[in-house]
């Protein structure tokens, strides 16, 4: 099997996805309700036929059902049968396909969690909604973190980085530059808001590792990873940086590989639009390249959307194999859509293709795919090939019994907390208390054995000194080990020389560097 059946063309011509250009990417545009998830679904089941995983997001959750065989008790049995026969396809037999399920909430799949180290300032940032300056702040403690090899699991351990960096600002502005203390407040609350929707559950461990989603079964067909995207979606942020980190993920873990016979990966971006809105021209700049880049590591991918224009024409003009349904010129901005869609494909002098996009029908699309040679085919009104396997959602029932055969069972339903950022500049601050009172003990001891004298000039000034810098410094050791605003006690204002450096480093030298990757996600 090399390559993927679309459907046929009015002229008899078989539209085909050749499995080869399959890692030039794609898109599946058209208004609600003409197809695109039929067709999704088309091309899904015969990449994992074909022994090519697949990563898709279900947000509607009707494509659940791709795990099922179809049947004939279904609503839909008779038309997609019909179809069949009128595209010449014997036998039209139903399947099932091998399938995970995988939800960041972990209610309908295993859970998918990243650590905030991993996802890194830039995906950050653009998760939290900060601002230019926010996001320099927030750029500045990853920074420190990284550089003395703290590693930030999850909101707490970014909680107390954030606090820590605030505390130490005039000390860090030499190395890192400034820190507004009113940024780091704005940003930690932009991370409680985070919290209160749950959404926090996302970041922690296990991590996910990306080499789960480039797994075959037994027979040799490619898994078919369905992440639940229902809830996901009422935080359309969250579900656009997540596409977006999972992307850049399998971009810097998988190596070099060149055009291949068939993809290692291919991933569906559903509701791709999501991905641009709002998004600073920093972070479109990494979108452009790890698309663009991300075809030589054998991964394709294909955007999913309701209007072309939508996609960026920088990232528009990568995507070589187009399935195009259905667009309604119900406004000036749907006309504009069609006319600059009707641009884009290679000419077919016997096809109107702007009067032909508003013409289709429910199952038909405008198709052009790259030819053996990577050039555009000629646009073809094309009637899309029916999907084997069931249209519609699965039962609770029948998830729970794809679940129960998964090979990931049991490896990520359970969270850990190990050590971190938190359990470190916890301990860092306890240690300095406590090694300063053993200093002040054996001063006070020390002092009580020599005989009685009045203490000289110099001797005056500097207890004067220390005792001003101690004072001075003594709120922002309470605040470490508190994690709240204190007045200075006597330990505490001791306690501020010795710990002065974990503003700086912790324990005098950096304990490890981490290195981050195109768009700031870690390296691992």
């Amino acid at each position: 099997m090399d390559e993927i059946y679309i459907g046929l063309a009015d002229s008899g011509e078989r539209q085909v996805l050749r499995l080869d250009k399959a890692n030039r990417h794609g898109m599946i545009a058209g208004a609600t309700g003409t197809g695109k998830t039929v067709t999704l679904q088309v091309m899904a089941e015969q990449f994992s036929q074909a022994g090519v995983p697949v990563f898709v997001a279900d947000v509607k959750g009707d494509l659940s059902g791709i795990c099922m065989a179809g049947s004939d008790s279904f609503a839909h049995a008779n038309a997609l049968k019909q179809r069949a026969k009128d595209l010449g396809i014997e036998p039209y037999d139903y399947r099932d396909n091998p399938a995970v399920f995988w939800d960041l909430f972990g209610q309908k799949g295993h859970p998918i969690r990243t650590t905030v180290s991993e996802m890194g300032p830039l995906l950050l940032s653009r998760l939290l909604g900060l601002n230019e300056t926010q996001e320099g702040v927030l750029a500045i403690c990853f920074k420190w973190a990284d550089d003395n090899g703290l590693l930030l699991l999850d909101f707490e351990d970014l909680h107390k980085v954030l606090l820590t960096c605030a505390q130490n600002a005039s000390a860090l502005t030499t190395s890192y530059g400034n820190i507004s203390k009113a940024s780091v407040g704005t940003i930690q609350r932009q991370l409680l808001a985070f919290e209160s929707q749950g959404t926090d559950r996302f970041f922690g461990e296990p991590a996910f590792e990306i080499n789960d989603f480039l797994r075959c079964d037994e027979a040799g067909k490619g898994l078919i990873n369905v992440l639940a995207a229902e809830q996901l979606m009422q935080n359309p942020k969250l579900y656009s940086t997540f596409l977006l980190w999972l992307m850049s993920e399998l971009f810097e873990a998988l190596p070099e590989a060149g055009d291949l016979a068939k993809p290692k990966l291919v991933f569906f971006f559903d509701e791709a639009h999501l991905l641009f809105d709002d998004a600073p021209e920093a972070l479109f700049d990494k979108v452009e390249q790890v698309v663009r880049l991300i075809r030589s590591k054998g991964v394709g991918v294909y955007f999913i959307s309701q209007n072309p224009i939508d996609i960026p024409e920088k990232i528009a003009g990568q995507l070589g194999n187009r399935v195009q349904h259905a667009l309604r010129a119900y406004t000036p901005r749907d006309q504009r859509a069609i006319k600059a869609m009707a641009e884009t494909f290679r000419i077919n002098p016997k096809l109107d293709v702007e009067a032909a996009i508003t013409e289709l029908k429910v199952g038909e699309a405008l198709v052009s795919m790259l030819d053996a040679d990577g050039a555009p085919g000629v646009v073809q009104r094309t009637l899309v090939a029916p999907p084997r396997s069931r249209l519609g959602p699965v039962s609770d029932k029948e998830r729970a019994i794809v679940q129960s055969i998964s090979p990931y069972g049991g490896k990520y339903e359970m969270a850990v907390n190990r050590d971190s950022a938190a359990e470190v500049l916890a301990r860092k601050a306890a240690d300095a208390v406590a090694a300063t009172k053993v200093v002040e003990e054996q001063g006070v001891e020390a002092q009580r054995a020599q005989p009685r004298r009045s203490p000289s000039l110099w001797e005056r000034a500097g207890k004067a000194a220390f005792g001003a810098a101690a004072a001075s410094a003594g709120t922002i050791i309470a605040s470490k080990i508190t994690g709240r605003r204190s007045s200075a006690s006597p330990m505490a204002s001791a306690a501020s020389a010795a710990a002065g450096a974990i503003g700086t480093q912790l324990g005098g030298s950096a304990v490890g560097r981490f290195v981050r990757g195109i768009v700031g996600n870690l390296l691992r």
